[in-house]
């Protein structure tokens, strides 16, 4: 059956103002490995699902050294087998690089491993450069699977709900784990399908996800000057839908809090600037250190960047992160944060969740 709007709102918890959850990238820091990265997600969706966040999203990257989550369905898979109760997802699946049926068929099964706790967000990039994006698409024309993002969404739906009208190529073509096992004989309705989530960093997505009424989740951790501007678009192009009859946004946030005075919030905060000013200059590798950063020249183009950049990141003591995220959601009127940690340390990463939880008192400290 199709999502209510139960299986997308969250609620608040503690004093917090929203509902807050986490956006994993499975970082991978200098000296450490993959094995070491999806170590730290596991810890991390532990503590965030007893620390009182709603869900738990993890992000489809591509030949990038420092983030280990280009295949979202087996890691959110793998958090399944060690959570009980949080919303998984993937913030999310890059619609164009898979054919639809897969998707279905592969959130289907995560469905089945973790009933009426699956999220599936959509995004319409590549999550990497193109030439990666050819490779996956084995097609050079990079533009072709975006421009036909909404007819792909629709055809993807349609496998969810197993409706394909009489008639259509794929009538006969059942995604499974799906509702069609419900209709073979003994077959019983299981209550849930995947929620669909719309991701975006510009004005497509919003406008696309209000005129089909789903919920919407924006990028702010990386395209804050377009969060007001999509937010509204998302609002105003909103029309009522059986999944919903009000509009509800999510945006992603960069957070980190320390336990000292910030000081290593913003070490760790310049290692993260640091990690991008390569990616965006075509040399990704992984994380560096905060000494790495501290040692590194910036040159003046640089620097004009990390301070862009950095702007927008919500970092220091945990009573200062708290403020800047009650603010934020009081300017955009958010309806969830979603918070990403970029630090080259796990620890530290899992320790600012730790802090931010306390900062808000949702529930299950010292546990």
């Amino acid at each position: 059956m199709p999502p209510t709007p139960d299986d997308i709102r969250g609620a608040a918890t503690g004093t917090a103002p929203t509902p807050l959850s986490v956006l994993d990238l499975v970082t991978v820091g200098a000296g450490r490995t993959a094995t070491d990265a999806l170590r730290t997600s596991v810890d991390i969706a532990r503590l965030a699902e007893r620390r009182g966040f709603h869900r738990y999203w993890v992000a489809e990257h591509h030949s990038m050294p420092g983030v280990a989550s280009s295949s979202p369905a087996v890691i959110l898979a793998h958090l399944a087998a060690h959570t009980d109760r949080i919303r998984l997802g993937s913030g999310g699946v890059m619609l164009p690089n898979h054919a639809p049926l897969v998707i279905a068929e592969q959130f289907g099964t995560l469905e089945a491993m973790a009933p009426g706790r699956v999220d599936l967000g959509l995004g319409r990039a590549p999550g990497t450069d193109g030439a990666t994006a050819a490779a996956l698409r084995r097609s050079e024309r990079l533009n072709e699977g975006a421009d036909d993002f909404p007819q792909q969404l629709a055809e993807l739906i349609r496998f969810l709900d197993d409706d394909f009208p009489d008639g259509h190529p794929y009538a006969r073509i059942h995604a499974v784990p799906g509702p069609v096992q419900a209709t073979s004989p003994g077959g019983v309705q299981d209550p849930h399908r995947p929620p669909v989530w719309l991701l975006g960093s510009s004005g497509f997505s919003a406008r696309l996800a209000g005129s089909l009424g789903l919920p919407f989740a924006f990028a702010h951790h990386f395209s804050a000057q377009n969060t007001i501007p999509a937010l509204d678009l998302y609002r105003t192009s909103f029309r009522p839908s059986a999944v919903l009859d009000e509009p509800y946004a999510l945006i992603g946030v960069s957070a980190l809090a320390t336990d000292d005075d910030g000081t290593e919030a913003r070490r760790q905060v310049m290692a993260a600037a640091l990690n991008m000013v390569r990616l965006r200059t075509g040399r990704p590798g992984l994380v560096p250190t905060p000494e790495e950063a501290e040692a590194y020249a910036f040159n003046e183009m640089e620097r004009d960047f990390i301070r862009t950049w950095n702007a927008n990141v919500i970092h220091g003591t945990p009573d200062e992160v708290r403020s800047g995220l009650d603010d934020l959601q009081k300017r955009t009127g958010a309806d969830e944060l979603m918070l990403t940690a970029n630090a080259h340390s796990g620890d530290v990463r899992l320790r600012s969740y730790e802090l931010i939880a306390d900062a808000y008192g949702l529930p299950g400290a010292g546990a």
